[in-house]
């Protein structure tokens, strides 16, 4: 990296909002196995303190070190349902993630999380009954629920279950604005190496311990494109692929740095952008700067699909350990652009789910009424699904039917999860649709072997 190169990398972290979003570190937890809940449980809280014991205060000195910024430092771990079959009594787990989180000092941990695409066995369907105790006793443990794949379809039962867990996650942390639901994130396709909460997990298919990276800068994306005003959208996506190769390149920096240190191999570099509340750091933002004059006007989602190809172009250039999510992120609460667009009408509900279809993730962090129907949340995570499913990328729906508040309202989470108008959703029932159960099929094309 020459002079000119530091330079700008130093302006872009200085007045650009780019920093690392999340060094997560992964945690397998299939030595913990007992049948006894006690033995089991402390088996979890002793090997997640033990492997990231050095975890915050490593992220800390990188920080200092190299001047680059790492908002948060989380945990993933064996999704729980996989681990504790065998004795139950499963908020007994998230109890001791929860310690064990607040004993490392890191901001999230997630890995509350089950598998059930095709069909959930009894103790499956156990485990996510407790997700809302889980949930409101915990503060930093997240949960996650992966409800259809391309290759199985979706699970319907999970679908309708998903809804009524949702809506009581809210209700039992009414207090916190139904800070409860926002920890929750309901999959179609979920990706084994996310280091993003609140869905990340490590999957069955890594090590036993591993160090994944997301990056983020959406300030410096808009920043660049204020020089191509009037430009053809070639030079639009070439410019977002010099720009990501730039951002990604610093990711797996910090990357290398953190697993050296740590001892633990190095995953993947998520080279997601995502945004915050704070003025600049917005996909919103940048979706304008192409001349939209407002995100949700049409031709919003053609803006999207540019700008999330042309991130994962120039990131792959930059690593060839590209993995989680990697794309643009359109989080309501936590996108002032976006916020702005809910709260003048631009942005609907309807536009976020057509744009879902060529971003990174799906429906997050959107706030409804609390009287919401359990039903209509399941409906509107069945169209995520389908969505998933058909176009085989991961989709996702975080919502969050905030207790007490009506269209109109706002809440307000603080820190990056930001601050959210309550929107209004389609008031036709799908009662019915929802209560029909069973499993969607997969689709023709799945069927690829």
């Amino acid at each position: 990296m020459d002079q000119k190169d530091i330079l700008k990398t130093i302006d872009m972290i200085a007045r650009q909002n780019l920093d690392i979003r999340t060094v997560t570190m992964g945690i397998s937890l299939f030595d913990c196995v007992s049948d006894d809940a006690d033995v089991c449980a402390g088996r979890v809280y002793d090997k997640i303190t033990r492997r990231a014991a050095h975890l915050v205060e490593t992220g800390e000195a990188i920080e200092n070190e190299f001047g680059i910024p790492i908002v948060n430092k989380r945990i993933s771990v064996t999704p729980i349902s996989l681990i504790s079959q065998g004795c139950g009594d499963y908020v007994k787990f998230a109890r001791a993630m929860d310690r064990a989180a607040h004993e490392t000092g890191v901001d999230f941990i997630g890995g509350y999380s089950a598998f059930v695409q095709k069909a959930a066995t009894e103790a499956e369907a156990r485990f996510i009954d407790s997700i809302p105790q889980a949930l409101s006793e915990t503060k930093i443990v997240c949960s996650s629920v992966n409800v259809a794949t391309t290759r199985a379809g979706i699970n319907m039962d999970a679908v309708r279950r998903m809804g009524e867990v949702i809506k009581e996650s809210a209700e039992r942390t009414a207090a916190e604005g139904g800070m409860g639901a926002a920890k929750l994130v309901v999959f179609a396709n979920a990706v084994e190496d996310n280091p993003f909460m609140a869905g990340a997990f490590h999957g069955t298919g890594e090590g036993d311990c591993v160090v994944n990276v997301g990056v983020s800068g959406p300030g410096v994306v808009k920043v660049a494109l204020e020089s191509k005003k009037g430009q053809p959208f070639d030079e639009v996506a070439e410019t977002i692929k010099t720009t990501a190769f730039h951002i990604t390149r610093m990711g797996q920096l910090v990357a290398r740095e953190a697993s050296r240190r740590l001892g633990v191999p190095f995953g993947i570099v998520d080279l997601s952008l995502a945004p915050t509340p704070a003025i600049g750091d917005s996909v919103a933002y940048i979706l304008e700067e192409m001349g939209l004059e407002m995100c949700g006007a049409h031709g919003t989602t053609a803006a999207l699909a540019l700008l999330n190809d042309a991130v994962k172009k120039g990131g792959i250039m930059a690593t060839s350990h590209v993995g989680g999510l990697s794309g643009a992120f359109i989080p309501v609460s936590e996108d002032a652009g976006m916020i702005h667009a809910a709260e003048t009408g631009a942005l609907t509900l309807e536009k976020l789910e057509a744009m879902t279809c060529v971003c990174s993730v799906g429906l997050d962090m959107i706030a409804l009424p609390g009287d919401t129907p359990a039903e209509v949340l399941s409906a509107i995570m069945a169209d995520e699904a389908a969505i998933g499913m058909v176009n085989t990328k991961t989709t996702a729906v975080r919502l969050i039917p905030v207790p007490g508040r009506q269209v109109g309202d706002y809440v307000d989470f603080g820190g990056l999860l930001g601050r959210a108008p309550i929107m209004p959703y389609n008031q036709n029932s799908p009662k019915e649709f929802i209560a029909r159960g069973g499993r969607i099929p997969a689709p023709l094309h799945a069927q690829r072997n």
